[in-house]
């Protein structure tokens, strides 16, 4: 069993892409925010992260009356969508760092974030793309983590980013009619299957 771990800690160091690949999966299997891997290219890794929908964030939230009473506020909606963004930005990050931690001779992380869009007159879904970026595993770091909010850290710290959003904060999807690259790399992801993960029950 060693000789074996040791072969697979040397294929993870060469940058086998089928040994990476099967890690990756297998470490995103229990993540909060289901990933899929999409692919690996040399020293860099492609990830598509299935984000959850803005119904994730509350639509109140508790604050203390100057008399010293609880009581549950509604959120502005421009307050809501920036909470939401941190929620999806968190998501990014904890992908990343897992797959740099797990990968360690990875160099870059390819990440996009898609969500389901609302059922049709016909009940079927499709998903839109809400962001894509890349990390280079140098650009994380000195990051100051416990200070620093994920939506900084993206903005801060990772290239090609691309993303969308409204007057009051609200992600839009991005349009693929001229991102290929984007397109095809979503191809490459059973995104049904992706979606049944975001199903199951977390322990």
């Amino acid at each position: 069993l060693q000789r074996q771990l040791d072969g697979q800690w040397q294929q993870l160091l060469a940058n086998e892409p089928d040994v990476v690949f099967a890690t990756l999966t297998e470490a995103f299997e229990n993540n909060e925010a289901p990933a899929a891997m999409a692919g690996v290219h040399d020293s860099e890794v492609s990830v598509v992260v299935l984000a959850p929908d803005v119904d994730a964030i509350p639509e109140r939230m508790p604050r203390l009356t100057e008399a010293g009473n609880l009581s549950l506020v509604k959120l502005a909606k421009n307050m809501r969508n920036s909470f939401y963004v941190l929620l999806v930005c968190g998501h990014v990050l904890v992908t990343v760092r897992e797959a740099l931690a797990v990968a360690p001779a990875i160099k870059s992380v390819r990440v996009v974030v898609v969500r389901w869009t609302a059922p049709n007159a016909y009940g079927a879904r499709s998903v839109e793309c809400l962001l894509a970026t890349v990390f280079a595993r140098d650009a994380l770091q000195g990051i100051q983590w416990p200070t620093a909010d994920a939506t900084t850290i993206v903005n801060d710290a990772s290239a090609e980013l691309r993303i969308r959003q409204g007057s009051v904060n609200e992600l839009r999807p991005l349009d693929l009619s001229n991102e290929p690259a984007l397109a095809a790399l979503l191809q490459a992801v059973d995104l049904e299957e992706l979606g049944q993960a975001a199903g199951r029950e977390v322990p």
